[in-house]
């Protein structure tokens, strides 16, 4: 839900800041200049847009040649540029002055495709129960193998635990 400015005042209009916290009551000013920052970007980077579409999408007519096109592009650029310039101006800080370190990115079910070599190793060998042919004419023989690992994470250990289940075929009559 948005609020506009209007409704954003007058929800804060009747509060009594007498009744917070101490702490509470000191950071809302700081709260209160930090919406409006975000209002003032917001509202920039919707105009941005607007231009933005405007030049693709507007009338025939009204439409931009190539060149003027790739103008307008450039002018998006820099505002973006001046737009992180301004971001970065306000990094968000803890409470002793100190840069917040941004979100952990997860993409679970990911790994890479070589798990590092420093971590210990754990080699599992998976062979049939049972060697013999379904018709129980011979014995099965060792082709090959398939290699895999999986990246094993237990409280303060990191292994890579890998296994080799062999490729077996009746042997040449």
């Amino acid at each position: 839900m948005r609020l506009s400015r209007g409704q954003f005042e007058a929800l804060f209009a009747g509060l009594d800041l007498d009744a917070l916290p101490p702490v509470v009551r000191e950071a809302f000013p700081t709260m209160q200049a930090e919406v409006a920052g975000l209002r003032v970007q917001t509202e920039r980077q919707d105009c941005l847009i607007a231009e933005l579409r405007h030049p693709l999408h507007g009338k025939k007519s009204e439409q931009l040649d190539p060149d003027a096109r790739q103008m307008a592009f450039e002018d998006f650029e820099a505002a973006i540029a001046e737009a992180a310039a301004a971001s970065n101006a306000g990094v968000a800080r803890n409470a002793d002055g100190s840069t917040r370190r941004p979100a952990a990115k997860r993409n679970p079910g990911h790994l890479p495709d070589h798990l590092p070599d420093h971590l210990p190793r754990i080699e599992e060998v998976i062979e049939p129960e049972n060697k013999v042919c379904l018709c129980g004419c011979t014995d099965m023989v060792k082709i090959g193998e398939d290699r895999a690992e999986r990246l094993d994470i237990a409280p303060a250990l990191f292994q890579v635990i890998g296994g080799n289940p062999p490729q077996i075929r009746l042997p040449p009559l």
